[in-house]
């Protein structure tokens, strides 16, 4: 019985590494708030992802009720925030764009759709204090 030859293995290996590498998105933002978006009729899909900043309200997740309570949070980026907060955060996400893009900078907000409307106005001023103007509220499709 002749030896098995394995000198392609690695070859098919490198390029089932290579493909999962290629297909596979990171998620940006580990959502501590649990969403779910309303519905629209009509919808725009964004042209450049990269020059949205989003932000996220609803109710924490199960791990962080104990500590955050069941009432709407908001979450910029990583961390929970509160309004007073956004501001910093819209100056800083702008700062690390490119000169050229800041001011086609898009803030999409993710907000669970039974928020209450109060916190929504908050962050609206908020995000006009910050001069942050372009806003889009994100939502699903409806059948």
């Amino acid at each position: 019985m002749p030896a098995l030859n394995t000198s392609s293995l690695p070859d098919l290996i490198f390029t089932m590494l290579f493909f999962f590498m290629i297909v596979t998105t990171m998620r940006e933002v580990t959502l501590k708030v649990e969403f779910r978006v309303p519905t629209a009729t009509e919808l725009e899909k964004l042209e450049k992802k990269s020059l949205v900043t989003f932000i996220y309200v609803g109710q924490p997740m199960a791990e962080f009720r104990a500590k955050m309570g069941s009432e709407s949070r908001i979450q910029l980026n990583d961390n929970f925030a509160e309004v007073s907060e956004i501001q910093d955060y819209v100056f800083q996400e702008r700062a690390n764009m490119k000169e050229e893009d800041q001011a086609a900078m898009t803030v999409s907000l993710k907000i669970d759709q039974d928020t209450k409307m109060g916190i929504v106005t908050d962050i609206k001023q908020a995000l006009r204090q910050a001069y942050a103007l372009k806003v889009n509220y994100s939502s699903s499709q409806r059948q």
